[in-house]
């Protein structure tokens, strides 16, 4: 049962080796000009650039968190 069950891994891993990539080669399908990349490298920019201010806002509200949660552990403390 052993032998079957190795057999059988063997055979399957080899299959996946074996099956073709059906991926395309870009080099063929890519035919557009540097302005278009420059476009895209633009609209990158802008998400990037949109993300920096949710960044700094989901941090305030972390600190926030931690500064509220520190006031109520020290005002617990203190009716203790």
């Amino acid at each position: 049962m052993k032998k079957l069950r190795s057999t059988l891994m063997g055979m399957a891993m080899l299959m996946t080796m074996v099956t073709p990539a059906f991926a395309v080669d870009t080099t063929k399908t890519y035919s557009s000009g540097i302005l278009v990349g420059i476009f895209l490298g633009f609209c990158a920019l802008i998400v990037v650039v949109q993300l920096v201010p949710t960044i700094m806002l989901l941090v305030g509200f972390f600190k926030g968190l931690i500064k509220d949660h520190s006031k109520k552990t020290r005002r617990l403390a203190s009716r203790i």
